[in-house]
């Protein structure tokens, strides 16, 4: 199983979004605190279409208590200006992808201790809404290793 981690999101409804994508991939969704919204947020809620009962879905304190209970075996930092592509690595299952905040993506001391992938982009470009980068990321690891236990 595949593991989405989101280190301190602001958007509700990036994160209801993504309760939604891992529910449906069957993938872990980690939530580092602190969040930009309440979990109990009507927003959050409209846009996982009340899916969290089908994710599996856990909050942390921190960035080391994930590390500690979840003991990622390989963690990927998906962040913009990294040289290395997300299509340049051969996925595991087990691998975890770091996230950071929409506004201001992962802290570089955050990024650094990982292998830090990302998305290409055109010259210019800011960044991609959270929400489709990790859907994006998330697909290419889940169809490298089989598109483990979909129905199709």
């Amino acid at each position: 199983m595949l593991n989405l981690v989101l280190f301190e999101p602001e958007i509700p409804n990036n994160t209801g979004s993504l309760i939604r994508l891992s529910a449906n991939m069957g993938v872990n969704l980690h939530l580092i605190k602190p969040f930009g919204f309440e979990i109990t947020d009507k927003r959050l809620k409209r846009a996982g279409l009340d899916y969290k009962e089908l994710a599996n879905v856990t909050e942390y304190e921190n960035l080391q208590d994930y590390i500690d209970r979840a003991k990622p075996e390989r963690i990927f930092a998906v962040e913009t200006g990294s040289s290395k592509k997300y299509t340049d690595v051969a996925y595991q299952p087990g691998d975890s992808f770091l996230f950071g905040p929409e506004t201001k993506g992962l802290p570089e001391d955050v990024a650094n201790q990982f292998d830090r992938v990302s998305l290409p982009m055109q010259n210019g470009s800011r960044s991609l809404n959270l929400a489709n980068c990790v859907s994006i990321v998330a697909y290419e690891a889940w169809r490298q290793i089989g598109f483990a236990g979909s129905n199709s």
